[in-house]
């Protein structure tokens, strides 16, 4: 039961960096709970996209006559929405049980706990508890949906993003505390697919993190759909005593009630750092993250830790590539640091949002004087064609040497985009190579050279 690379949890963190140990030569083995993939696999990034895939599908079905075509009648089956959604989270995890046999990763499945000595037990659903050796300990346990004291969730009139995506029945009325992408998300899902919406946030923009023009577009754009949006609010406390939820909301003209069938709760994730062994074996945490150096080595040495434990993007993508640079170093191969300046963020809501780098605000803060230009989706043949025109592309440059600081995106496909500004960042582009790189056309690609075209008054199509 010895190993080069012991790695707990089976996450976007976990599985790759067992696959990439596993490449590297290392003898591997993953411990895992519950369900190859973890949480986004299962019950997050993937799931999610395929309800709001479904939604999408539902919206062009009412729309048809948009399109020149015949109206039509859309209808549906809530379970039958749900249950697509629970089998493409399954054949993703199936293809990771692949991948692990592909690879010859030892699965383990139990719950972990670090010991002293480079050693993890596990007890499996029987009780059973056997003992693993590992020269590498590589913990990625991820995280799970934070609880506020005033917000407590019973997984049934106050629930988290887990139940919000295998509801046995669609609520007919929900309300959902927070605006970050799993709010908005499971907001514009329900809503579209008929719900009465009202989302709360505690900060004066939704979508926080957000440059503050695309989060004014993206509330405009939710509220003309249909969902109603509160700003500068916070839910004080919850009655469930009824049948449905009653939400007592303080806002800038005093509290207000709100009544709904379901409070969905997406105020942000708690790492998952309890009862895993960590203080036993002298582990260091500080607010609820374990503290490790640039290579995700943690106070002890021959224990790290990866992904959302650690204080850095909440991302699966980061968390995927923290794991392939912790094991790349172990191997002693020559290793660049993570740039986290240069992290994409996306949300899958409709439209969808886009970014990376610094916002408009951001880049004026740190001192930058900046060329600053956009783009509106209007302006774009392809997206007019597709009947998808709201939206924009803006991007920011440093006015001095060209570097491309930000880069930020609200539309159709922006998603998809977006990696656009990250290669070029990485590769330290200017705003006029971007506008001499020639852009295929039609597509909505083009928004990004003409937005930074825009930037330096060179801009075409407006």
């Amino acid at each position: 039961m010895n190993y080069d690379i012991i790695v707990i949890g089976s996450g976007p963190g976990g599985y790759v960096t067992a696959i990439r140990a596993a490449q590297l030569g290392f003898k591997t083995a993953i411990i895992e709970k519950e369900n190859l993939g973890g949480i986004c696999l299962n019950w997050g990034c993937i799931p999610t996209k395929a309800l709001l895939k479904s939604a999408q599908v539902f919206h062009y079905i009412n729309h048809a006559e948009d399109y020149g075509l015949n109206k039509v009648e859309g209808s549906f089956e809530f379970p039958n929405v749900i249950q697509r959604s629970r089998g493409v989270a399954n054949k993703m995890s199936k293809g990771i049980e692949f991948l692990m046999k592909k690879n010859k990763i030892d699965v383990i499945l139990g719950t972990a706990k670090v010991q002293k000595g480079k050693k993890v037990s596990v007890t499996d659903n029987e009780g059973k508890v056997t003992e693993y050796t590992g020269t590498h300990i590589i913990i990625a346990t991820g995280a799970r949906s934070r609880e506020l004291p005033n917000l407590p969730q019973d997984g049934k009139k106050v629930i988290g993003y887990r139940q919000a995506l295998s509801l046995p029945e669609q609520p007919k009325s929900m309300i959902v505390v927070g605006s970050g992408a799993i709010g908005v998300e499971f907001a514009d899902f329900y809503n579209t697919m008929g719900t009465k919406v009202t989302v709360v946030e505690f900060m004066p923009n939704i979508v926080p993190v957000e440059d503050e023009d695309v989060s004014k577009h993206l509330e405009k754009s939710l509220k003309k759909s249909g969902i109603e949006i509160m700003t500068n609010a916070s839910v004080e406390s919850v009655d469930t005593s009824g049948e449905g939820v009653k939400a007592t909301v303080k806002t800038a003209k005093g509290n207000i009630v709100l009544e709904a069938d379901i409070l969905l709760s997406a105020v942000g994730i708690a790492a998952n750092i309890e009862n895993i062994g960590l203080e036993e074996v002298g582990i260091q945490t500080d607010k609820g993250r374990v503290l490790v150096n640039e290579w995700y080595e943690t106070s002890v040495p021959g224990y790290y830790a990866i992904g959302d434990l650690i204080p850095t993007q909440a991302l699966a993508h980061v968390a995927s590539a923290e794991g392939i640079t912790c094991v790349e170093k172990i191997k002693g191969l020559h290793v660049e640091k993570i740039d986290y300046g240069n992290i994409p963020g996306c949300t899958y809501c409709h439209p969808e949002v886009a970014s990376v780098g610094l916002t408009e605000k951001q880049a004026k803060e740190k001192g930058y004087e900046i060329k600053v230009g956009k783009f509106p989706l209007s302006a774009s043949g392809k997206a007019t064609a597709n009947g998808n025109t709201d939206g924009f592309v803006k991007v920011i440059f440093d006015a001095k040497y060209g570097e491309w600081l930000g880069c930020h995106m609200i539309g159709e496909g922006v998603t998809d985009m977006v990696a656009e500004a990250v290669v070029a960042r990485k590769l330290e582009t200017t705003g006029h190579e971007i506008i001499k790189s020639i852009h295929p056309h039609p597509t909505v690609s083009e928004a990004i050279m003409e937005a930074a075209a825009a930037a330096y008054g060179e801009v075409i199509h407006i």
